[in-house]
Parts: C-alpha cells; sequence; structure tokens
C-alpha cells in the first residue's frame, strides 16, 4: 500500500510541473500573483537602506565636486617640444651590436626625436591668455594645448617673467572656459585647497590639502618669492596648474614642490594669484615685466654680521657691494650702509627689500632710510629699471627641481 502511495505521488508531481512548464511556456502571466506572497519575494534577502530617487544626486555634505566642476574646464595640458636628439646609445660602440643593428648613421633618424615636455595651464579670460610656468615651456619651439572638452591647439608665447617663473600664452578657440581669480586678502593658514593638474601625464587629477603656511620665500627658487605652501599632493606634470579654494576660484599657479624622490611629500609651493595677476598684465600690456632696480647686493643682517661690523641693528639688509654707477651709486649709498626702510615701508631682509624696490615705478625718486656707522640717514634714490637676468641653461626635461617632474 505504501509503495502504491509513493508511486501515485510521484506521478502527480511529475503531471504538476509539466502542467507548470507548459502554462510558464504559453501563459506566463497567469503565473503572475500581485498579492502579499507577491510582495514578499520582491523583498530583498537582506534588510538594505538606498538613497530613494532623486535624492543626493547634489554634492554631498562636506564634498568639493562643485568647486572642482567648476575650476577644471579651465585648467589646461600643455605640451611643449624643442628640437634635439636622444643621447646616443653606448652600445653602438659594440661591434656585435653595430653588426645586428647597424651603425649609428644609419639608426640616425631613430635618435633625433623631438624632446617633449608636459604640464598644465590655467586659461584666465576669454579671450585665450593662459597662465602657466615659465620652465614648462622654456625654451620650445612649438607648444600644443589641450582643453578638458578634447579641443587641441597651438598656443603663442605672449611673454615669459623668470624671475616669478610665470609665462602667458595666447590661443585662439570660441567658447572659452575660464576660471575666476581669488582674493589673498582673504585666504589664511587652514584654508582648503584643490591642486588641478595632469601629474605623470595621467590626465586631468583634483587633490586636496590645506594652506600650511603663506608667504614663504628664502626657498632659494625664484628670484622673488611669496610662496603659497600646501600639502594637497602636488606632483611632476602639475607645474602650471591651478590651485583653487572650496568655491573653484583660483589662489595660485602650482610651480614647486620639496622633495628628494621627484614625488609629493607634502610640502608644495604655489605663486599667489596676486603676483600672478601682475605679471600677466604688465606682460599683455607691455610685453615684459617692468621691475624697480638700485643697484646694489644686499645681504641679510645677521647677528654675527652685525657683530663683525660693530653695529646695535638687528634687522634689515645690509650693503656688501654697490654698482659703479648705478641708481644706489649716483644716491650716495656706500658697501657696509645697513637698509632700513624704502618709502616707509620698512626692509627687514633682502628678500623684502628687493619686493619693496621691484614694486616702485623706474623713474620715480624713493626716500631710503639707512645707518651708517651707528648713524641714521636719509637718502633720494631715483630708481631704475630692473635688467633682465642672464639666461639660464634649458633644463632638458622643463621641469628640474621646481617641483620634481
Amino acid at each position: 500500500m505504501l509503495r502504491r502511495f509513493w508511486l501515485f505521488f510521484a506521478q502527480a508531481v511529475t503531471v504538476l510541473l509539466a502542467l507548470m512548464f507548459i502554462i510558464a511556456t504559453l501563459k506566463p502571466q497567469w503565473l503572475q500573483h500581485q498579492g502579499q506572497f507577491g510582495k514578499q519575494l520582491a523583498e530583498p534577502i537582506v534588510a538594505l537602506r538606498e538613497v530613494a530617487p532623486g535624492i543626493g544626486g547634489g554634492s554631498a555634505q562636506g564634498s568639493y565636486a562643485d568647486a572642482a566642476q567648476k575650476a577644471m574646464p579651465a585648467v589646461v595640458n600643455v605640451f611643449s617640444s624643442k628640437d634635439g636628439s636622444l643621447p646616443p646609445d653606448p652600445r653602438q660602440n659594440d661591434p656585435l651590436f653595430r653588426y645586428f643593428f647597424g651603425d649609428k648613421n644609419n639608426n640616425r633618424k631613430q635618435q633625433e626625436q623631438p624632446a617633449a615636455n608636459l604640464g598644465s595651464g590655467v586659461i584666465v579670460s576669454p579671450d585665450g591668455y593662459i597662465l602657466t610656468n615659465q620652465h614648462v615651456i622654456d625654451g620650445a619651439d612649438q607648444i600644443e594645448i589641450a582643453l578638458s572638452d578634447g579641443r587641441t591647439t597651438n598656443a603663442k608665447v605672449i611673454g615669459i617673467d623668470p624671475e616669478t617663473d610665470l609665462a602667458v600664452l595666447k590661443i585662439n578657440l570660441p567658447n572659452l572656459p575660464t576660471i575666476t581669480l581669488g582674493r589673498m586678502d582673504q585666504t589664511r593658514v587652514g584654508d582648503v585647497v584643490l591642486a588641478i593638474g595632469n601629474p605623470f601625464g595621467v590626465g586631468q587629477t583634483v587633490t586636496m590639502g590645506i594652506i600650511s603656511a603663506l608667504g614663504r620665500n628664502h626657498l632659494g627658487i625664484n628670484t622673488f618669492e611669496n610662496f603659497i605652501q600646501t600639502d594637497a599632493p602636488i606632483n611632476p606634470g602639475n607645474s602650471g596648474g591651478a590651485l583653487v579654494d572650496v568655491n573653484g576660484n583660483l589662489l595660485g599657479i602650482n610651480t614647486a614642490i620639496y622633495s628628494r624622490s621627484g614625488g609629493s611629500l607634502g610640502i608644495g609651493f604655489a605663486i599667489p594669484v596676486s603676483t600672478a595677476r601682475s605679471v600677466l598684465e604688465s606682460i599683455i600690456t607691455t610685453g615684459s615685466v617692468t621691475r624697480g632696480w638700485i643697484g646694489v647686493e644686499p645681504q641679510d643682517l645677521t647677528p654675527e654680521i652685525a657683530e663683525s661690523f660693530g653695529i646695535n641693528q638687528k634687522s634689515g639688509a645690509i650693503v656688501a657691494g654697490v654698482l659703479q654707477g648705478g641708481p644706489a651709486d649716483k644716491a650716495g649709498i656706500k658697501p657696509g650702509d645697513i637698509l632700513l626702510s624704502v618709502n616707509g615701508e620698512e626692509i627687514t631682509d633682502t628678500t623684502r627689500l628687493l619686493n619693496v624696490i621691484a614694486q616702485i615705478k623706474p623713474g620715480s625718486d624713493a626716500k631710503v632710510h639707512l645707518v651708517r656707522k651707528n648713524k641714521d640717514m636719509d637718502l633720494d634714490v631715483m630708481i631704475g629699471k630692473r635688467p633682465p637676468p642672464p639666461k639660464q641653461p634649458a633644463n632638458e626635461d622643463g621641469e628640474g627641481d621646481d617641483d620634481g617632474g
């Protein structure tokens, strides 16, 4: 009896499965059930929380996506190239190598290739002016600009300023995105900043950090230094890119890093937007940057120097040398004089002296207060025009020690 029951049960199950297969194939809608059981099947196996459609479409709390999206279109890739040859292959001296691969003359075409450099730049005006670093385009025969929207074009050098490591380029394209210039007087240590550029040529990249310090100088990078220091990662290829605030406004042009390996160690430097704007306007207006100059060789006044000269002064710039026939020489400034102020602005060291003098228009008079043999003196100096710096040998990779690449 039990055996007959199991046989009947097996046959019934077989018939039922066959019937369900036929219905599922021919009339699948018959199997749809809108009741509670169907709702239970629709529930996920594990209870999960999901954002409802239409919620969270904007930036998440604490996100800097809006600032990045505002600034990124105006940051471009800069490709510069110059005619040159690759260094000769040392294996050319091997007779066996020459037997299989030919001599140097046969491989000359392969050896002679243009040296290329990669950096970044920032479009600052709708008519195509771009700010970048001078070392990015130094010695280039051709400069190509690649925009974030995929367009590419050649750029023309409008002017350079080696003493701040800035250059102004110009492109001619319609509908150019531009960046908004920020204000340095509203910038504080601890503010969050974003660095935008093309590190290592991987493509446009945004990194985040804070402003670590302001007014950094005595670094030996440029003649005129007033850097923003940041821990936002800056790597090779970021040179000439943008340092922006949390609103996407330009605060500086990334230019250098402190590094022993070529990569970011959390100490990067950017040229402030105030300096960049001044250089930009001067180059566009006159084709060069005009600065004041008096023709002295200044040196920081250290306690050791003060003691050796037998003077009580603790700050200022001591005159180590005077250019014969220069503005300072004509005004009566002599070696050993300690310059304390120019037009009422205090001189604390040589960097301060250079910056104050440079801002005075050539041809105008400046009142210099100094100490000579512990006696105060005031002299009137007619400011001259600062001569251009001697041209340095071009760095092959275009980046050198400025930002590690």
